[in-house]
């Protein structure tokens, strides 16, 4: 069955939503952990499953291309059996990765050659490989491939980048409709909106993609640099023209100040690596704030922080490098993420998101 998108309610233009897939339905607003390799760092898939609660994670195009690469991956049936996640998976086109090797990689009309990070081999994205590399991968979302623009990128540079990823939009919803699913479960595809910090450009392509009638939408090309207040406004002058019923998704944001912020101005669905990251050097993320687990403050403080785990043990954990550690701080921010976007739809849902988002957003600031 196509992806579908049911809205329940709305408060302002924040949504709750729920995301329809052959994996199983997805509850708007929400969090996507990011497992680039086909694992999110330190964190086993019933964890993620069955305490964090995660509805769906992301693979990334780029990374499962170079390993373990395309064969691997059809002889397993796709990621989905690879990694043994029943849930949905969205993967990311590998576009942000091509932009963050801009070292090692040329753009041209067919489409990108870079070198692979691990061993420095020649490779080349195209429009077309990249659906072909999603099939493979069997991912319930796809991503269009696409210019990841810096985000301080001039106006004559942004729009020539803007319009490749148009054009080779176009060419990969050709090749998307020429190919079909490999494990017998429907793929949609999602156009992504670029055009960095120029409302004009946004505008532009935002009118684009939603002339192309897709099954969903992404925003990409933000917190790549810019301003927050600039990111808030672009994503305004984006969701005044996409399809009011249709999930939009904005691609690597961010801080959970980010999320509400966005929820606010009517995003559906994010992913960061900003819960693990972080998670894995000492920070976390509460609802009361934030917390340097490394600071000696810790050191004593029995209190529990993930089920009976102290605040006092993870100090120690993190201070002799052990991996526990790192997985019980994974733990407690992506926790953290899908319990806070679990808020912010019951609030949606209960018509009081606004006061309510301003409110734990003044705690959100705070440094414990």
């Amino acid at each position: 069955m196509p992806l579908t998108f049911d809205i329940h309610t709305t408060c302002g233009n924040a949504r709750a939503g729920t995301v329809h897939t052959d994996h199983g339905d997805i509850q708007t607003p929400i969090f996507m952990p990011v497992g680039t390799a086909g694992t999110v760092k330190a964190v086993h898939q019933h964890e993620l499953r069955d305490e964090i609660g995660a509805q769906i994670i992301l693979g990334n195009t780029y990374h499962l291309y170079l390993r373990p690469g395309c064969d691997i991956l059809r002889q397993a049936g796709g990621l989905h059996k690879f990694n043994a996640w029943e849930r949905p998976l969205l993967t990311d086109s590998g576009g942000f990765q091509v932009f963050s090797l801009s070292a090692n990689r040329k753009l041209k009309e067919e489409g990108c050659t870079f070198r692979s990070h691990i061993d420095g081999s020649r490779h080349l994205f195209s429009p077309e490989n990249v659906m072909d590399i999603q099939r493979v991968i069997g991912a319930d979302i796809m991503m269009a491939f696409d210019e990841c623009c810096p985000g301080d990128a001039d106006h004559r540079y942004a729009r020539q980048s803007m319009e490749l990823t148009h054009r080779w939009l176009d060419r990969c919803m050709k090749r998307f409709s020429e190919t079909t699913p490999l494990y017998g479960h429907h793929q949609a595809l999602f156009p992504i909106v670029q055009g960095c910090q120029y409302e004009d450009l946004r505008r532009q392509s935002a009118e684009y993609i939603a002339g192309k009638d897709p099954e969903g939408c992404a925003i990409g090309g933000l917190a790549v640099g810019e301003p927050t207040e600039v990111m808030y406004r672009m994503i305004e002058v984006v969701n005044d023209i996409l399809p009011q019923d249709r999930p939009r998704y904005l691609m690597g944001v961010g801080t959970p100040q980010n999320l509400l912020e966005a929820i606010e101005r009517g995003v559906d669905m994010f992913d960061c690596v900003m819960p693990t990251r972080n998670g894995r050097n000492g920070l976390l993320f509460t609802a009361d704030g934030t917390i340097n687990i490394k600071n000696k403050k810790w050191e004593t403080c029995f209190e529990p922080i993930y089920k009976d785990y102290t605040l006092a043990y993870l100090h120690h954990l993190i201070k002799a490098e052990e991996i526990l550690g790192l997985q019980i701080c994974s733990l407690v921010n992506l926790k953290f993420y899908l319990w806070l976007v679990g808020e912010a739809r019951r609030h949606i849902l209960e018509g009081d998101f606004t006061a309510w988002k301003q409110n734990i957003i003044n705690k959100l600031n705070v440094r414990i």
